[in-house]
């Protein structure tokens, strides 16, 4: 059977220090046929100096820079500067497992009807002996994607479907620009398939975009995708009242919880007489 040439994305910003560790799970792939575009979108750190290492090191490394735009901008220009049939999204402070290419490419060749392959992921800090999380995502179609991401980020996929929904949704600043691709991609009638091993390696991060989207930026950026989307929505709409009123449950439990705690009491005590003066000052 024919191998298709894979094209690996990594952009790469302000993760000069990881980015060698993450190109080095992609030169020990046993699957050979692939080619991999670091993307330097912008970055003040010495990302330059780390590619043109690799890049002499190996010719299937490429390097491609430009002006800060983001993660989807990143991708973007990437995917469009590619040769590959399939493309392979990286962050270049995670790692994929040597096996990674060899079980998830034929899974892509045998089935027409897939647009997307995953696998299961490992959460890890420091190194990859330090397990935090395990994640096993399920699911086939769009219908396990519309609550919750059941894909990552660094999912094999069809490159002229990435070309048919027009790529990633460079607006997309703040986050979940993979989940917004998978519902564009799936939507469409193709289907994702997950293969049950442990194969990516997810960085654990305090300063991580996913953890800033997360605290941050979680529900501003899902009613952006229930509003792009929001034919899904409609269509299954008794599930998605479900889902948005169990949200709505549970942060004001959370908030209930907050104002019960000792914590929360003493400080409302403590902050008593500083409000008394603010009154005053203010009148």
């Amino acid at each position: 059977m024919k191998k298709p040439v894979v094209s690996i994305i990594v952009p790469c910003y302000n993760h000069a220090q990881y980015l060698s560790e993450s190109l080095q799970s992609v030169l020990e792939q046993t699957y050979v046929n692939w080619e991999c575009i670091i993307v330097n979108d912008g970055s003040p750190d010495n990302t330059k100096e780390i590619a043109a290492l690799w890049v002499s090191k190996d010719k299937r490394f490429r390097y491609l820079e430009k002006e800060n735009g983001g993660l989807s901008s990143a991708r973007n220009a990437g995917i469009a500067n590619s040769i590959g049939e399939y493309i392979l999204p990286l962050d270049a402070d995670d790692c994929i497992d040597n096996e990674f290419l060899t079980k998830l490419v034929p899974e892509l060749q045998l089935d027409n009807s897939l647009a997307i392959v995953s696998c299961y992921s490992k959460f890890f800090e420091n190194n990859l002996e330090t397990i935090t999380y395990e994640l096993k995502p399920k699911g086939t179609t769009y219908h396990y994607l519309l609550f919750v991401n059941q894909l990552i980020a660094t999912s094999l996929y069809r490159k002229k479907c990435w070309e048919v929904v027009e790529g990633y949704d460079e607006t997309m600043k703040n986050g979940f620009e993979d989940w917004d691709l998978w519902l564009s991609i799936t939507k469409r009638g193709w289907n994702y398939k997950i293969v049950t091993e442990f194969l990516f390696y997810y960085r654990k991060s305090k300063q991580s975009m996913l953890v800033d989207t997360i605290n941050n930026h979680a529900e501003s950026v899902k009613e952006y995708l229930f509003k792009k989307h929001k034919e899904l929505y409609i269509a299954d709409f008794d599930s998605c009242m479900t889902v948005l009123f169990y949200w709505l449950k549970t942060h004001r439990s959370s908030e209930v919880k907050i104002k019960n705690s000792i914590e929360y009491k003493i400080a409302k005590i403590i902050c008593k007489p500083f409000r008394f003066l603010q009154r005053i000052i203010s009148k």
